[in-house]
């Protein structure tokens, strides 16, 4: 890599590494060591590759996807994340303690899912992803998408049925950054 061309990757990587380690964090269930070791290998990868990327945000995120996809496939046992209960309680008001509170309970319910299970909510619903987008990603059918989907959010209402109240008042619906999927019902 020459000089300009390492500039600018180290430019990169200084203003885009914190949104794209927030991804990595959801992909990987919460564990931020892994969403960093997710993250530099990730960005190693791109790196080799720099001079030839034309929009480098995509090509480190579909990096970031297809790792995802390749640890879930490994044949050996994964290592199981312990995480504490959810706090008991009502979400009711739009204070910044509920919103503390509905990050580490969507954390911990999505570190209870399997790893196929959160990379396929990420995509679709944090990352606003089309279902043929994501299959394409992941190297699945559209159908192994909606399934995927269909049978994550039914396991997150279980794990954390006071998700579904939540980020709405009143006679509000929640946008899809409050976490609209639980709403969805078959």
């Amino acid at each position: 890599m020459d000089a300009e061309a390492q500039k600018s990757f180290r430019e990169f990587v200084a203003n885009r590494s914190s949104t794209l380690l927030k991804t990595a964090v959801l992909l990987s269930g919460g564990d931020r060591h892994a969403a960093e070791d997710l993250l530099q290998n990730a960005l190693i990868k791109t790196a080799g590759r720099w001079h030839r990327i034309d929009e480098p945000e995509a090509y480190v995120r579909q990096v970031l996807y297809r790792q995802q996809v390749s640890r879930w496939r490994l044949k050996w046992p994964r290592r199981e994340v312990s995480v504490a209960e959810p706090p008991e309680g009502g979400f009711h008001d739009a204070d910044a303690s509920s919103a503390a509170e509905l990050r580490v309970v969507m954390r911990g319910a999505l570190a209870r899912l399997t790893a196929r299970q959160r990379t396929v909510l990420v995509l679709r619903y944090f990352e606003d992803l089309p279902e043929a987008d994501v299959a394409r990603l992941l190297g699945c059918s559209v159908g192994t998408v909606r399934s995927t989907t269909h049978r994550s959010l039914a396991r997150l209402r279980t794990l954390a049925p006071e998700l579904a109240a939540l980020g709405r008042g009143d006679d509000q619906r929640p946008s899809s950054r409050d976490f609209s999927p639980l709403e969805v019902r078959p």
